[in-house]
């Protein structure tokens, strides 16, 4: 089986006179040597950049997807049909029409895989890059993201909507790196709890209680505390920051988008989740995660009726619309797009007309930030069963994308007990997407 990690670096021969210039101003300009090549391609600084998640909770089918297998036998392909795209050559599902009409704007790694095929594990071995373990809990790639990035333009800088989920946690960097719940903002009214303070509130009144509170908590300190304090500390000063920063309420604001904006998301909470991911990224927000429900794509029964009527359809408004509009807004340059579940389904459909949980071969699509669309990565072999080439694990994914954001996911992390831990667990970046 080949490796994927062949080379992805630019040959020198296409690089002309012009292109050095152009690196050239830019690197004059404080940027990066590395910096500069992105610029001249169409990408912002890695500081620049953001990610947005789309977590498909359960596990899409594969072949039912992106990687249709319409010469297999009934049980195995199914009633879907594969419908072309606007990429010569490159098919995916009849009921993926929209997501048809821009699949020049992203790539899809047929090639993933996972050695667990139990939800709760294997969403922490994707959002991780670890088996999750009972002595220790491991952070998600949203949390060291906004560990190690940090604040930008006073917005949280890891959000998840609508809301939190198993191994989207901060683990033992602490509640200081955990996501800012959005909540649902397909809600009628929708607001952001907290954001605000009471009408008869001015901020000296709140200046003067936070004064209070610091002194009551220093009567009550003590060192065997200290810890659990500290985090209170951050959590106050995160509440008081949010609260003080108009942008963020702004960046909330769903209701400020046009009709046709929102229509052409869904009018669902996955659709307006996406359309909410993209206001947040636009302000400043480093990683924002959009769930669809809980197991929902988990179809053990009736898949193919939920899919056609439900799954597929809020996923192709959703994901093309966003795609478009970041397009649109020159924001897909700097954001890159992710959606994917936790593993795959298996290629025979079972005796009560659903596909169970596989992980040998699946799934994942990658847009924006560099990544080169009108692409199939990796293939499967005749049922969609196993990885026949370039096959990319899910510490792969998750060293591509902290490579995405400047992040070196080699780096090794401390636990509270001084354990060392390696970001990407030995991932390697999927280096295909990008060239």
């Amino acid at each position: 089986m080949p490796s994927k990690c062949d080379s992805g670096s630019v040959p020198s021969e296409i690089w002309g006179r012009r292109d050095f210039l152009k690196i050239g101003s830019l690197t004059g300009l404080g940027m990066s040597l590395r910096d500069a090549f992105a610029a001249s391609e169409g990408v912002g600084p890695k500081d620049e950049r953001s990610v947005i998640l789309l977590w498909l909770n359960g596990g899409p089918a594969q072949m039912d997807t992106f990687d249709m297998k319409p010469e297999a036998d009934r049980d195995i392909r199914g009633p879907f049909k594969p419908i072309k795209t606007n990429v010569p050559g490159m098919t995916i599902c009849e009921h993926l029409p929209h997501v048809a009409k821009v699949a020049d704007k992203y790539a899809v790694v047929r090639s993933m895989n996972s050695p667990i095929i139990e939800h709760r594990d294997a969403a922490g071995l994707a959002i991780t890059g670890y088996r999750p373990l009972p002595s220790l809990v491991f952070p998600s790639f949203g949390s060291v993201i906004a560990k190690e990035k940090g604040v930008r333009n006073g917005m949280p800088p890891y959000v998840t909507i609508p809301q939190s989920f198993p191994a989207g946690g901060s683990g033992f960097l602490g509640g200081e790196f955990g996501p800012f719940i959005a909540g649902d903002p397909n809600t009628a009214g929708y607001k952001v709890r907290d954001l605000g303070v009471p009408l008869d509130t001015d901020w000296t009144r709140l200046g003067h209680r936070q004064a209070l509170l610091k002194q009551l908590d220093s009567q009550v300190r003590n060192m065997d505390a200290e810890a659990e304090f500290n985090t209170l500390d951050k959590f106050y000063e995160k509440a008081y920051n949010l609260m003080r920063t108009p942008r963020v309420e702004k960046a909330f604001a769903v209701h400020e988008e046009s009709e046709e904006t929102r229509n052409a998301y869904g009018r669902t909470p996955f659709g307006q989740g996406c359309m909410l991911a993209r206001r947040l990224v636009e302000s400043g927000v480093r990683f924002v995660t959009v769930a669809k429900g809980y197991l929902e794509w988990d179809t053990h029964t009736e898949h193919f009726p939920r899919n056609e009527s439900l799954l597929l359809p809020e996923f192709d408004r959703a994901f093309s619309g966003l795609l478009i509009d970041l397009d649109q807004r020159g924001l897909l340059k700097n954001t890159l797009v992710v959606a994917m579940g936790e593993f795959g389904r298996t290629p025979k459909v079972n005796y009560l007309g659903g596909r169970d949980h596989w992980g040998s071969a699946f799934s994942a699509v990658f847009a924006g930030a560099g990544v080169v669309g009108g692409q199939n990565i990796g293939e499967t072999d005749g049922s969609a069963a196993m990885v026949k080439d370039y096959p990319c694990t899910l510490e792969d994914l998750i060293a591509t994308v902290y490579d995405r954001v400047g992040i070196d996911s080699t780096k090794e992390l401390q636990t509270p007990i001084g354990r060392p831990v390696r970001l990407s667990n030995g991932g390697q970046v999927i280096k295909r997407l990008f060239s």
